[in-house]
């Protein structure tokens, strides 16, 4: 899997970003493009902010359970697969104000690499190495800019 923290990656991942316009239209699902991208956004306010509130302990370990390999294992996600309530997004959302954060979230990841995130507690799953955090933030980015043909 390609490694979102080097500034490579970084910038193929904000190139195909960029791609986008406000018309882009899905090749499967439901959300429009600005949907996505604020949908994008959840995975980096979980990290950043204190937005959306932690799971319980029986919730964080059904979690650590069942969905942290999906999550952050190497394997690509299927399209229309089930997502967690959190990160549903159904009011509208304007496209030039999502981009714009998912791509300062993205750039502000990079930045502070790899190792800032070695071992760090995540929001859902407990500590994760570096490859899980890159496996997640990589793998859920890709699958969506696909989804939109990016």
């Amino acid at each position: 899997m390609k490694n979102i923290f080097t500034e490579e990656v970084t910038n193929g991942i904000v190139a195909r970003i960029n791609n986008l316009t406000s018309k882009t239209q899905p090749n499967w699902g439901k959300m429009s493009v600005a949907q996505m991208l604020a949908h994008c956004c959840v995975t980096y306010e979980m990290v950043y902010t204190d937005k959306h509130p932690k799971p319980n302990a029986f919730t964080k370990f059904m979690l650590k359970l069942f969905v942290k390999k999906i999550v952050t294992s190497e394997k690509t996600y299927v399209k229309n697969g089930r997502t967690a309530p959190q990160f549903l997004i159904t009011d509208e959302k304007v496209f030039e104000t999502e981009k714009k954060r998912l791509i300062d979230f993205i750039n502000k990841t990079q930045k502070l690499g790899e190792d800032h995130f070695d071992g760090k507690e995540s929001h859902s799953f407990g500590k994760l190495n570096k490859q899980e955090w890159n496996n997640m933030f990589y793998k859920h980015l890709d699958h969506h800019l696909t989804q939109f043909g990016v």
